[in-house]
């Protein structure tokens, strides 16, 4: 499956903005969805998950209460939005699928990545 995310840019401290992945390819139904982000020189971090039905989700303490992920089957996108936004939310947010039948939140279970998309919070 190939993701594409956008939605990403430059906001102030208190805003909010939200990210959409789009998928092609294969059935996008099939897969649990995530989203990750990586600040520079940190390593890439769980940020919020969705269960290939939508209805369960799971969430990364940082953002829980802020960020909100959900996702529409049918038109194969999965967005997170993001409120409240914070300084130290600034990253490279990316979308991944996990082929896997259970949700997680490490990286290493998410089968295809898109390509990412920058959002920066300034104070």
């Amino acid at each position: 499956v190939q993701l594409q995310a956008s939605g990403g840019g430059l906001v102030q401290a208190g805003d909010s903005l939200r990210l959409s992945c789009a998928a092609s390819g294969r059935t996008f139904s099939s897969y649990i969805m995530g989203w990750f982000r990586q600040a520079p020189g940190k390593e890439r971090e769980f940020v919020a998950a969705i269960s290939r039905s939508g209805g369960r989700t799971d969430y990364a303490d940082s953002v829980k209460g802020r960020f909100t992920i959900s996702r529409d089957n049918a038109k194969s996108t999965v967005d997170l939005q993001m409120n409240s936004l914070k300084p130290e939310d600034t990253a490279v947010y990316y979308c991944a699928a996990d082929g896997s039948p259970l949700m997680a939140s490490g990286p290493s279970r998410y089968d295809f990545w898109g390509q990412g998309t920058q959002v920066t919070v300034s104070s």
